[in-house]
């Protein structure tokens, strides 16, 4: 018999969410709650502690490796599956990042996510063929396989996590709020993002973070 698992689905897609909650009742894994951002994932986990958070990577709002980080800290048992429509390095290379124990594509069966969740519940990490392909597992841990040291690779995660932000067309105000942080901080970040990838305005960060598949055109 299999082991008791509560999970907590997060998707701004009720479809997705709808298809994995029923799937996954039917299957005997307890879905303790479901959500649609990265706040309400943060929320949710703090009350409910689930064993696992299934994690839509491209959601509005709040990024999901920054709410990763914060279900860690709330809940530092639970541990968090990425879901998400694409595969880029840079996404990969924030949820290893946020210690994720798992990422998987949407191209994923259904079936597959069940045992994924079962696999990491157990201690395990789970990831799809398209993203072992581009990562190196080893006692090390879990790494990205290209450790090329291109203009991107020298942004720190929460550099990467303002030009999410400010990509998306987010007043600093409201990513200083997101981020718990103030908004001159934000506009240091700004500031360092502009330097390091010689880019001199924020329309041309938004068309850079396309181009590096941070966020969808």
């Amino acid at each position: 018999m299999n082991e008791a698992v509560s999970v907590v689905l997060v998707d701004d897609h009720t479809l997705v969410r709808d298809m994995l909650h029923e799937r996954l009742t039917r299957e005997g894994i307890e879905v303790v709650g479901l959500a649609a951002s990265g706040e309400q994932a943060v929320e949710l986990a703090s009350a409910a502690r689930p064993d696992v958070v299934v994690l839509d990577i491209d959601m509005p709002g709040l990024s999901a490796f920054e709410a990763a980080r914060a279900v860690r800290k709330a809940s530092p048992e639970t541990r968090v599956i990425f879901l998400s429509a694409f595969v880029h390095d840079r996404y990969i290379d924030q949820a290893l990042g946020a210690e994720a124990s798992g990422y998987l594509t949407k191209s994923e069966s259904p079936e597959a996510i069940v045992k994924a969740i079962r696999k990491v519940h157990g201690g395990a990490m789970s990831y799809s063929l398209a993203v072992l392909d581009r990562i190196v597992v080893d006692k090390g841990g879990a790494r990205l396989a290209n450790g090329s040291k291109s203009k991107s690779r020298t942004l720190t995660e929460r550099e990467w996590e303002v030009l999410g932000y400010v990509a998306k067309g987010m007043p600093q105000k409201q990513v200083a709020r997101l981020m718990g942080v103030s908004v001159k901080t934000v506009q240091h970040h700004v500031m360092h993002l502009m330097e390091k990838l010689e880019i001199h305005d924020r329309v041309e960060l938004a068309h850079y973070a396309i181009r590096e598949g941070l966020i969808e055109a």
